[in-house]
């Protein structure tokens, strides 16, 4: 678990979970609970988890298959809060720098998916 607290993506991972907990909490309670929210969360969820059992499996194949995984789910909570934005849900303000940190995350994630598809086997280290 330590080498995986190193990895950016990881982190970002995980700061994006809190961005979005913290963003769901003014969704009207029905949201919250079984549509929109609920989604959020499990989308956000997902990404550093995926991020995890990629870097706990034993081969740079399933690593990348697990980050390939997280960036999907980044695609699809950047359409949740698009989504979220047009129902007037959450004003562009608060959805913006959420927005930059969704793309930021799916630059590191591509550059560690690059990284792994370009070192040999034996020097990856977790």
């Amino acid at each position: 678990m330590a080498g995986l607290k190193k990895l950016n993506a990881w982190q970002q991972g995980m700061a994006l979970v809190k961005a979005i907990y913290a963003v769901v909490s003014h969704l009207p309670a029905e949201e919250r609970k079984f549509g929109l929210g609920d989604q959020m969360r499990r989308a956000a969820i997902s990404i550093p988890s995926n991020i995890a059992e990629g870097h706990g499996r034993g081969s740079e194949k399933e690593f990348r298959h697990f980050l390939s995984i997280a960036s999907g789910s980044l695609a699809e909570l950047e359409t949740q809060l698009l989504i979220g934005e047009q129902l007037n849900y959450f004003p562009s303000t608060t959805i913006e720098p959420i927005l930059r940190l969704i793309t930021e995350l799916r630059s590191k994630i591509d550059g560690l998916s690059k990284h792994l598809l370009n070192t040999p086997p034996q020097r990856r280290s977790r």
